[in-house]
């Protein structure tokens, strides 16, 4: 089917690098895969890092702008998609061009992962958490990338019109590097850690990981940091810095090998909604210790393919970290089982599989709602 395309929180060729913009491009990528033909409607932001009704209400008034010109554009090319996709929303950045045009034309409206925060019902926010509501009764189907925030859509989504859509990972390039034969894992384990160095939960990820290896510097790890950002300086000098290697940011066909060189992968993910490095890591064949936070737990299998804490529990972290270094063989069969879990559950392939049904799912409601 041919798909309208757009991403208000951040369009796919935003230069700034992030999991979300990669998971939206793994998206089209899945769904051409699938078959379909993917256009981009819209690169247009409706992401606000401040809210407020002025703000908000000058963001809708440009988005419905840009709804009139590609209606125009359509109907002067003759274009009619036969399904309109929007790619994460909430209530920093709503849709306000998918639903105008699906009624415009008469299209399926569908959303693929959204978030719903009720405290900012009110607020300087709340003008946009009534837009993004808005789209989501209007929306013909709904996915949610992990139960969490399933359980907060469950209350304007319908059941019938609501699902988890589990992400996936291009794991092709991962497999390729984690295939390569390294030796089994052995003291000092060599652990990683991929997170941009930015102001909020990606710091505070990087001070609980610091927190836990402190407590554990009388036991042989080393950890390899990728990432970078403007708290550069305080983030790395957190870790003693005769234990860790500092690779800076690198480009994305860098990380596979990276992956495969390491032992495991490291994350604390605070406030991360599933973390695109779990899927990453455990398709090179690398077991992960990380936060039991919103979507980690429906990626990452605890106690077969990675030992989770809970969220911001560095004590809890450093002991699951401890049980690993005392443990080389468990390293290699969370390693084992991570490659086996990716591979069946989280390849494109897959979701390929279960994007294409989402959507024929939105096909078949919209066509239910002339009945009633």
């Amino acid at each position: 089917m041919k798909i309208a395309f757009t991403a208000p929180m951040k369009p796919l060729d935003h230069p700034v690098p992030s999991g979300d913009r990669t998971m939206g491009r793994l998206i089209v990528k899945a769904l051409e895969l699938a078959g379909h033909e993917v256009t981009v409607a819209s690169r247009f932001r409706s992401w606000r890092k401040d809210g407020g009704e002025d703000i908000q209400a000058g963001v809708h008034g440009q988005a419905l702008e840009e709804a009139d010109r590609i209606a125009d554009d359509w109907q002067r090319t003759g274009y009619r998609p036969d399904l309109f996709l929007t790619y994460h929303l909430y209530h920093k950045a709503p849709d306000w061009i998918g639903p105008v045009l699906a009624d415009r034309f008469d299209l399926p409206y569908a959303i693929v992962e959204a978030s719903r925060a009720p405290k900012r019902r009110t607020g300087d926010w709340a003008y946009g958490f009534a837009a993004a509501d808005a789209a989501l009764a209007r929306a013909d189907a709904v996915a949610a990338l992990h139960n969490a925030d399933a359980e907060c859509l469950g209350a304007v989504v319908p059941q019938d019109r609501l699902s988890v859509l589990l992400p996936f990972v291009d794991a092709a390039p991962f497999q390729d590097a984690g295939a390569v034969p390294k030796p089994l894992a052995a003291p000092p384990l060599k652990l990683l850690a991929v997170g941009m160095m930015r102001e909020g939960d990606k710091t505070r990820s990087y001070e609980v990981l610091a927190d836990a290896l402190s407590r554990l510097r009388d036991l042989p790890w080393q950890l390899t940091i990728i990432g970078d950002g403007p708290n550069r300086d305080p983030v790395l000098a957190r870790f003693p810095p005769e234990r860790i290697t500092w690779l800076g940011a690198l480009e994305a066909q860098d990380l596979p090998t990276q992956y495969a060189l390491h032992d495991l992968l490291v994350w604390p993910a605070i406030r991360e909604a599933f973390g695109l490095v779990f899927l990453e890591a455990q398709a090179s064949g690398i077991g992960v210790i990380a936060g039991d936070t919103f979507g980690v737990p429906d990626i990452v299998r605890n106690g077969e393919t990675g030992l989770l804490s809970p969220e911001g529990d560095a004590e809890a972290f450093a002991a699951n970290l401890k049980r690993v270094i005392a443990d080389p063989a468990l390293v290699d069969r969370l390693g084992q089982a991570a490659r086996r879990h990716i591979a069946d559950h989280h390849s494109l392939a897959a979701g390929s599989v279960r994007l294409d049904s989402f959507l024929r799912s939105a096909l078949k409601n919209h066509s239910r709602r002339g009945k009633f």
